[in-house]
């Protein structure tokens, strides 16, 4: 891991992603790119006039120094933090950043305090996730521990499920991570038998690994919904971290769509990263 990036827009949840950026960095001898979106509007840029040019100029300044005054901290200290200012209207474009960058990981602060719908969908955090190539780190709260010793990681063991759980076994190999698959079996809808997961989980593992190896990773969890199987998981092996899959087109709404609730980003203190079908 050699670059990290941190869209910053000075909140105090922002903060709380670059605290956790930094932590991930120290360890891994990691660059963070610290980046704030300019939001100054169209009819400001593609003005000629030297009055619209100073205007410009003058908001570039201001969130230069506001920038600089944000990224004294002491946790930063001994790193190596790059600010970039962008002249971005909104968050989705932090992935042309990240493609640009060539960077591994990008952190994201959010409230996440109203269930999935208000913590994801329609906020900016969505957005980077919906657009994102790249695995997105979304924290909640003030980061204490980043080791991610343990790490819970969701699926439908689908084969469209198999790249990204690809690029979660190579991001958590990095980070020395013990990886817990879980496979939640709901009573309703799409319940499966015992040998119809084995069966299911079996075939994911032939594709993904080219052998059965790694069965033993996986955990299976009968619940009355996904999140509250994650969760009940993430609680017995003591996880640092959960880690999803999610189609990019809608970002997390379609995760948690239909029988899917809000539990989990209700109930769970746990950091969260993504991983882009």
């Amino acid at each position: 891991m050699k670059k990290i990036i941190v869209p910053i827009d000075f909140s105090e949840h922002s903060e709380y992603a670059l605290e956790a950026a930094a932590i991930i960095a120290q360890k891994h001898e990691a660059e963070i790119l610290a980046l704030h979106m300019l939001e100054i509007s169209d009819a400001i840029l593609t003005k000629n006039t030297g009055e619209q040019q100073s205007k410009a100029f003058f908001l570039l300044k201001l969130a230069e120094k506001r920038f600089d005054q944000f990224l004294e901290r002491d946790f930063l200290k001994g790193l190596k933090v790059t600010p970039i200012v962008k002249h971005f209207k909104v968050f989705s474009e932090v992935n042309d950043v990240a493609q640009e960058k060539n960077a591994d990981l990008i952190v994201m602060g959010s409230h996440g305090a109203s269930g999935v719908k208000e913590f994801f969908v329609g906020s900016n955090t969505e957005k980077v996730v919906r657009h994102s190539e790249i695995p997105v780190l979304v924290v909640k709260h003030n980061p204490i521990l980043m080791d991610f010793e343990n790490v819970v990681f969701a699926c439908d063991f689908s084969e469209e499920s198999v790249k990204p759980y690809l690029k979660a076994r190579e991001m958590f190999d990095i980070m020395e991570s013990k990886l817990h698959l879980v496979y939640v079996n709901l009573p309703n809808i799409g319940f499966r038998s015992t040998p119809e997961m084995e069966k299911r989980v079996a075939e994911f593992m032939k594709k993904a690994n080219g052998n059965l190896e790694k069965m033993n990773e996986v955990n299976y969890v009968s619940d009355y919904s996904v999140e509250q199987g994650i969760i009940t998981l993430a609680n017995v092996v003591g996880a640092d971290l959960i880690a999803i899959a999610t189609h990019g087109r809608t970002g997390l709404a379609h995760f948690f769509e239909g029988s899917i609730t809000e539990d989990l980003a209700n109930h769970s203190t746990l950091p969260v990263m993504t991983f882009k079908i």
